[in-house]
Order: structure tokens, then sequence, then C-alpha cells
């Protein structure tokens, strides 16, 4: 399904994929949202808040559900697609360039993120950001740990950020330092 919001800037899809129905919605300078799988496509259309009628798939979004399949599918490691952070603070934004620099198959503490963007004061701030993030997988919260290599938290659910850390070979690589250092 794609569609257009009552002012014509915003455009999305809600697709299918292995995972679960998913979304992406662009602005005219990027992606501007990403919702996760889900189970219902109803659900995804909701939190994508783009809804109207069928039109033919932009090339961006196209290209960004085709960069999501194949990330999902384990072929893909980095995205390409323009992006719109335009929604976020200063602060958030910082934050998710810091999180898209996380490279794939890695993970930082939320400590890590916090020097980088001024100090390990910002460590709860960071997690908020983190939280607020509109493009889950683009800009790689899920990476992004708590002390003692714990999950940490994750706005789609820990389900979800232990099938990414899996998907991306960092789970299990996480479990084991984890016993390394008895946590």
């Amino acid at each position: 399904m794609s569609g257009r919001d009552s002012g014509g800037k915003r455009r999305g899809l809600v697709f299918d994929s292995p995972w679960g129905w998913m979304g992406v919605s662009e602005t005219v300078k990027g992606i501007d949202r990403i919702v996760l799988p889900s189970g219902s496509k109803r659900m995804v259309e909701v939190a994508l808040g783009v809804t109207g009628v069928q039109e033919e798939e932009s090339a961006r979004i196209s290209t960004a559900r085709r960069q999501l399949l194949d990330y999902f599918a384990g072929r893909r490691e980095t995205f390409d697609v323009p992006i719109d952070c335009s929604c976020g603070t200063i602060f958030q934004r910082r934050v998710w360039q810091v999180l898209r620099r996380i490279p794939y198959g890695t993970v930082r503490s939320y400590q890590w993120v916090a020097d980088q963007v001024g100090g390990r004061h910002y460590a709860r701030a960071v997690g908020n950001a983190a939280g607020a993030n509109p493009l889950p997988i683009v800009i790689p919260c899920h990476r992004v740990v708590g002390a003692g290599l714990s999950l940490g938290g994750f706005s789609c659910g820990l389900s979800m950020k232990r099938k990414l850390l899996a998907l991306e070979g960092s789970l299990p690589l996480l479990r084991m330092q984890s016993s390394r250092s008895g946590s």
C-alpha cells in the first residue's frame, strides 16, 4: 500500500517481508521512517502514519524496500538511500550520526556513544535518542548495548533486537564476551 498524507509531502509503502509486514515512508529530502516487521499490516499502516490511494512506488522507496529485504536475507550490510532526519532534535541527530558509524556485526555501549557526542553523562540521553530513532536498521540503534554487554533496550522489543543481532552475527559474540566477563 502506498499513499500520501494530506499535505502531499510524505508518501509511504507497507510491504510484506519474510519477517512480517514492514513500512517505509519518505519526504522530498529522503526516507524519513521505517517500521520494523510486525504481524499486522494495519499496525504498520498506523505506525507509518501515511495512508491514501494506491500509487506507483517511488524509486527511492523501491530502493529502500529492496535494501531492507536484502538486509533481512543476509545479503546487505550497509544502506545508501538518502535519509531525512529532520524530525529529530540537534542532539538526537548527533547521536544518530554516531549510530550510523557502528559497523555491521559489532556492538557499542551507550557509554561509548555518549563519549562520542559529548561525555559519559549523556548515556541516558543517548538511550532516549536511540529510542526515538525513526529509521531502525538504517540507523542501527539495535547495535547499542548496556553496561557489561547487557542487551539494553530497544523500541521495537528485545526479541527483535536479539533477532537483528543474531542476523548480523553479533549475538553469539555478545554472549561469549558476557560469559567471559562474568556478567
